[in-house]
């Protein structure tokens, strides 16, 4: 229901503020927020001073805004991703303590790679990818398995474009995507070498559910120099003793 002159709803306006913060951005003025939101000052205020007094935003000493923990509460409550989490964390950190690079647990959400775990190490290499942060399905060594795996019209609408490089080595071409999301399948991995740093290689296996469906991609950053043999068979071990936790079905 409309509930603004602008037709914006309370769910709407509820959601921008929520999507002003990233990973970086963390901590707003209600002024930076509404900018961001696209709101009337007065607006941005009312609906940032209802979400802190619902614990869902919080005000630091400052008075600036950030997300508030009972945000986190609710959002981790009976959660998919919380469950597939709790898995992948024993495995993940058998990965890391052997191939001691970047070991990261996405999901495919709205088009796109989310990260729902990475464990790193002193020693791990250059690694954008974030806890709760977002790559390309197509630019990703996750993103390739989710992507290989997902129905045919996401497929589709993500091999319609635009195929956005991050570097010289991200594939553009939709026929050249095609045949790598074939290779993913038959081979069962994906390997991204420059694709989203010059300097790294990607390598991802799939992970299945309880519905012999793939539910994740569980991934390590390597050197782009390093031979992927090695981790990739320690990658395949830790996604079938995720499989068995989560009951998988092949």
């Amino acid at each position: 229901m409309a509930n603004s002159p602008s037709g914006d709803s309370v769910t709407d306006r509820l959601i921008r503020v929520l999507e002003t913060f990233t990973a970086t951005r963390t901590v707003q003025t209600a002024a930076e927020i509404g900018r961001r939101a696209d709101l009337p000052p007065s607006t941005a205020h009312r609906v940032v001073g209802e979400l802190v007094d619902a614990g869902l935003l919080e005000r630091d000493e400052d008075r600036r805004i950030r997300v508030g923990m009972r945000l986190w509460e609710l959002a981790t409550r009976s959660s998919h991703a919380l469950r597939l989490r709790q898995a992948a964390l024993p495995a993940m950190e058998v990965v890391q303590s052997r191939v001691r690079e970047h070991t990261q647990l996405a999901i495919l959400e709205q088009d796109e790679a989310l990260f729902l775990e990475r464990l790193s190490g002193p020693g791990s290499g250059s690694n954008v990818a974030r806890i709760a942060g977002r790559l390309p399905l197509h630019a990703s060594s996750s993103g390739l398995v989710l992507l290989a795996y997902a129905d045919r019209a996401l497929q589709e609408r993500i091999l319609a474009g635009p195929l956005a490089p991050t570097t010289r080595e991200t594939i553009t071409d939709p026929a050249v995507l095609r045949r790598k999301l074939a290779e993913v399948r038959a081979v069962g991995h994906a390997v991204a070498p420059g694709f989203i740093e010059a300097v790294s290689t990607g390598v991802a296996v799939p992970v299945h559910d309880e519905t012999g469906g793939v539910t994740a991609a569980l991934s390590v950053v390597l050197p782009r120099d390093e031979p992927a043999d090695a981790a990739l068979r320690e990658l395949l071990a830790a996604a079938r003793d995720i499989e068995r936790t989560l009951g998988a079905r092949r």
